[in-house]
């Protein structure tokens, strides 16, 4: 299967656009993280859980912790790796024979985890989105990595389900598009108010789903359809 490279100047870690700060389009076509902004060492970093050991009470020296500070920043270097992927890289290869396809694609029940920006504990569940597309459309793969490339920033579930939408919408340029996020909080499930398996549910629609109450419907029911 050939495929095409839509020209739409989206950036690669090594060729990052000139982009103003406060255009809209920033947070979608290049990585977040500056390669040349200084940054915490990892001995830093790994001080820092001692240090939070040592507030909860722990010492850090026994057995069973000596090398807990490693292993949580080498899980936060898998967990927050979103911060150094730009998103219109996975979207930029497209695809042109569905030339003809006049629908919208779907995929449901995309698995994600990701953490919230206030508490930094998980939240998880389930992105659903589609788009309409105009003569390309893109691997469906690339449209799961995305939702992770958001997920694994430090978030907001709002700010996601926008974040997923907006890029879709600025590096394909579709007819319209469709997401919604379900997802369970644990700052709300196993903290706090302690409400476990209560769901959080997200939408952002744009062009012919933000136009059209037939369409919203159409992607809503196919969403909520016959489940596996």
């Amino acid at each position: 299967m050939d495929a095409l490279i839509k020209p739409l100047g989206a950036a690669t870690p090594s060729d990052q656009p000139d982009i103003p700060p406060d255009d809209p389009r920033a947070e979608y076509l290049a990585a977040p993280i500056d390669p040349n902004k200084p940054r915490p060492s990892r001995a830093d970093a790994e001080q820092a859980v001692k240090t939070l050991l040592a507030y909860i009470g722990e010492d850090s020296t026994r057995e069973g912790l000596v090398d807990t500070p490693r292993r949580v920043i080498e899980a936060y270097d898998e967990l927050f790796q979103g911060y150094h992927q730009c998103p219109a890289d996975v979207l930029n290869r497209t695809f042109i024979e569905a030339a003809g396809y006049d629908d919208f694609v779907l995929i449901r029940d995309i698995p994600f985890t990701s953490h919230c920006e206030h508490h930094v504990m998980p939240f998880y569940g389930n992105a659903h989105l589609a788009y309409a597309p105009v003569g390309r459309v893109v691997g469906l793969s690339k449209l799961a990595r995305l939702v992770d490339i958001f997920a694994r920033r430090l978030q907001t579930q709002e700010h996601l389900t926008a974040q997923i939408a907006g890029a879709i919408e600025t590096v394909l340029q579709p007819r319209g598009v469709a997401v919604l996020v379900e997802a369970e909080h644990t700052c709300m499930s196993v903290r706090g108010i302690g409400k476990e398996g209560a769901l959080t549910i997200t939408t952002s629609f744009t062009g012919l789903f933000h136009e059209s109450a037939h369409q919203q419907e159409r992607f809503l029911s196919m969403v909520r359809g016959s489940r596996r």
